[in-house]
């Protein structure tokens, strides 16, 4: 009305609807925490006492890291069973999906062939928070459990091994093809950690060493 050279404030407009009976339609404002609740699991820490498994495939735990090619992020999903540690699953993606976290479920399952009563735990990242990934949890009947929001100690064997990769192998090396850093990464994980590498945690055994022990 303004443009049309009509001077009227906010209040008249007001008025004049109240007598016309007529009702301003608001736009409805959709916030990021309405989208978060509709299209994001919530969840919660299912382990808060953080015990280990007294055996393996009941608790797994999984995370996503950042790592470079030529500069640019690649994507490390990761799951290791936490009984003994091992690496059990990976993927390395140009992107950060669900559908890398669901592939690496996929191997994880196919691998490990767990009977049932497991335990996955995760932080409250979208890739694992998701239609996608939920539904591939729900599939093969494994629980979900949440770090709590800004507690990375919730999941801390994943950043443990994290740390450990980076500065192990990653940290003063350029890689200048993602073939180079997969040869690198199952080299460290299927040749080194996962076979040779002790832990405290498992009486100073390696993944495999540990679980052979219980076999």
């Amino acid at each position: 009305m303004q443009k049309q050279g009509y001077s009227i404030g906010k209040k008249r407009v007001e008025r004049l609807y109240r007598a016309l009976g007529l009702v301003a339609r608001v736009m409805r404002v959709t916030t990021r925490s309405a989208f978060y609740k509709r299209f994001l699991t919530t969840g919660k820490n299912l382990r808060p006492d953080g015990e280990v498994p007294l055996v393996k495939n009941k608790v797994w735990v999984a995370d996503v890291t950042y790592l470079k090619v030529k500069g640019i992020w690649r994507y490390l999903s990761v799951i290791m069973d936490l009984y003994s540690r091992r690496i059990i699953s990976w993927s390395l993606d140009k992107k950060r999906t669900m559908e890398v976290t669901k592939r690496t479920l996929k191997n994880a399952i196919k691998n490990r062939r767990p009977q049932g009563g497991l335990m996955l735990h995760t932080d409250r990242g979208v890739e694992y928070r998701g239609n996608v990934f939920q539904t591939a949890l729900k599939r093969a009947g494994i629980t979900h459990s949440l770090s709590r929001a800004g507690k990375c100690t919730d999941n801390a064997h994943m950043e443990s091994f994290f740390h450990s990769m980076k500065t192990e192998v990653i940290r003063g090396n350029v890689f200048n093809s993602d073939k180079e850093l997969r040869g690198t990464l199952g080299s460290y994980i299927n040749k080194y950690y996962n076979v040779s590498r002790l832990h405290s945690g498992i009486n100073y055994c390696s993944p495999i060493e540990y679980e052979a022990l219980a076999a």
